[in-house]
């Protein structure tokens, strides 16, 4: 019954499951990928001069590793950036201000749990 749930289960995400192969230069193993992650927290604390990450890192982080590991890989001149689709671009910068207003919320709450509150209240009344 183990191996047959396990198939199962592999075959469910047999399309992406070896990904890995597929594109170069992509981390393989777990070793590879906290490699990856480590550099760019180095270089956050590189940047920063903090000793610990940074809490953007939360809200842009998905950005910030992917661009660490493409520029890794390729150096991109104008040209390739002029590419880029606008709305696409558009569309992640407005996700990512989602996400800052949402940790933003969650800082007020915890510092003045009741002013946050009664804000609340007043704008929902």
């Amino acid at each position: 019954p183990g191996i047959t749930h396990f198939l199962k289960i592999t075959r469910s995400y047999w399309s992406g499951l070896f990904h890995c192969y597929d594109v170069e230069g992509l981390p393989r193993t777990n070793n590879d990928l906290e490699q990856a992650f480590g550099v760019l927290r180095h270089h956050q604390r590189r940047c920063t001069g903090r000793k610990v990450a940074a809490s953007s890192i939360v809200i842009r982080g998905t950005v910030q590793l992917a661009s660490a590991i493409a520029t890794a890989l390729h150096c991109f001149t104008a040209q390739d950036l002029a590419q880029v689709c606008v709305q696409n671009w558009q569309q992640l910068r407005s996700d990512l201000r989602q996400h800052q207003l949402h940790r933003i919320q969650q800082l007020r709450f915890r510092r003045n749990p009741e002013a946050f509150l009664d804000t609340l209240e007043k704008l929902l009344l």
